[in-house]
C-alpha cells in the first residue's frame, strides 16, 4: 500500500518510456556536467595541458574557458538532480544546459577535438531524452502515484 511507482506517469507504455528517458537524461547530464567540471579544472589548473593546434577563426583564453566550463558543469549537476526529482523547471533547464554544453564544446573543438565531440554526443542524447519526456503526457502534479491507486484506476 505504501509503495510508490518510480515514475510520475500513468503506467502506460508511453508513460514508462517517458520516465525512463527522463532518468536516462538526468544521468547523462550528470556525467556530461562532471566531465565539464573536470575539463574546466584542467584548463584552470594548467593552461599547458590544452595546446591550440591550427589557427582558427576565433581564439579563446583557456583559463577563462576553464571557468566557463566549471560554471556550466556545476549548473548541470544541479539541474540533473532536479530532473531526477521530476521537477518541470529542471527538465526545461536541462534542455538549456545541454544546449549550452553543446555550444561551449563546439567552441572548444580546436583545442581538444575528440573530447569535445564526445561531450557533444552526450549532450545531444540529453536533449533527445528530455524532448521525449516533455512531449509525453503525465499527471499535472508530477508526484509519484501509489501502486494501489494505479491498479484501482486501471481496473475501472
Amino acid at each position: 500500500m505504501g509503495a510508490q511507482v518510480g515514475s510520475d506517469v500513468d503506467g502506460s507504455a508511453p508513460g514508462v518510456f517517458a520516465a525512463a528517458t527522463a532518468t536516462f537524461a538526468a544521468f547523462l547530464l550528470m556525467i556530461a556536467s562532471l566531465f565539464d567540471i573536470l575539463q574546466g579544472l584542467s584548463a584552470v589548473a594548467d593552461d599547458e595541458l590544452f595546446t591550440p593546434g591550427k589557427q582558427y577563426l576565433y581564439e579563446i583564453d583557456l583559463t577563462v574557458w576553464g571557468w566557463v566550463h566549471l560554471g556550466i558543469g556545476a549548473a548541470g549537476v544541479v539541474v540533473a538532480v532536479g530532473i531526477l526529482r521530476r521537477t518541470t523547471w529542471a527538465q526545461v533547464a536541462g534542455l538549456g544546459a545541454a544546449t549550452i554544453g553543446i555550444l561551449t564544446n563546439f567552441v572548444f573543438l580546436p583545442v581538444y577535438p575528440v573530447w569535445s565531440a564526445f561531450i557533444i554526443g552526450f549532450d545531444v542524447l540529453v536533449v533527445w531524452a528530455l524532448c521525449v519526456q516533455l512531449q509525453l503526457p503525465s499527471y499535472p502534479d508530477r508526484r509519484p502515484r501509489p501502486v494501489a491507486a494505479l491498479r484501482t484506476h486501471q481496473e475501472r
